[in-house]
């Protein structure tokens, strides 16, 4: 017992995180929550051509203006729309980045940023006429005056991945 008692001391004298804090009476300076936000400083989303049943949620477009992150991701998710089985390649990824203006309108062109490594100059044009075409047709997003705010000029990053059985690998050089 006497030993738990110590060790407690250590700990709260050393200022070491206790219950999710910094606090320490060697720190000057209010504690510091340490919370496990859902979501990094970069807006970072990954979808896919086949998700899971798990999260079929997740790709369910609000039936309401976005207020929230998981909002405009899920609003996202909804407009994708891969191409079609003979022209795909399983396994493919591509990461796009683009911003919004306080609007829901994309700011510009999305740049691409990442390529599956051995994909043919047919297949990756196919892929990002599908991705330009499905932001298109979700634009303009409507957000409400909080995020659009919060989301006016930074940068988003979607990797699509399609992860459909497609049982060929067509596309490669």
């Amino acid at each position: 017992m006497l030993r738990r008692v110590v060790i407690c001391l250590i700990i709260a004298i050393a200022g070491i995180a206790v219950a999710g804090t910094f606090c320490s009476v060697f720190n000057h300076g209010p504690c510091i929550p340490e919370i496990d936000y859902p979501y990094g400083e970069n807006l970072q989303l990954t979808v896919e051509s086949a998700p899971s049943h798990d999260d079929a949620a997740k790709y369910q477009k609000p039936d309401h203006d976005l207020d929230t992150i998981g909002d405009l991701f899920a609003a996202l998710r909804s407009c994708w729309s891969p191409p079609s089985a003979d022209s795909a390649r399983e396994g493919m990824q591509m990461t796009v980045r683009f911003s919004f203006k306080r609007t829901g309108e994309i700011i510009a062109a999305p740049r691409l940023t990442f390529v599956t490594a051995g994909v043919s100059a047919n297949t990756r044009t196919t892929y990002l006429k599908a991705i330009n075409a499905s932001l298109d047709a979700c634009e303009p997003l409507k957000f409400t005056n909080g995020l659009g705010g919060a989301l006016a000029g930074r940068p988003i990053a979607i990797r699509y991945v399609d992860n459909r059985a497609l049982g060929k690998q067509s596309g490669t050089p």
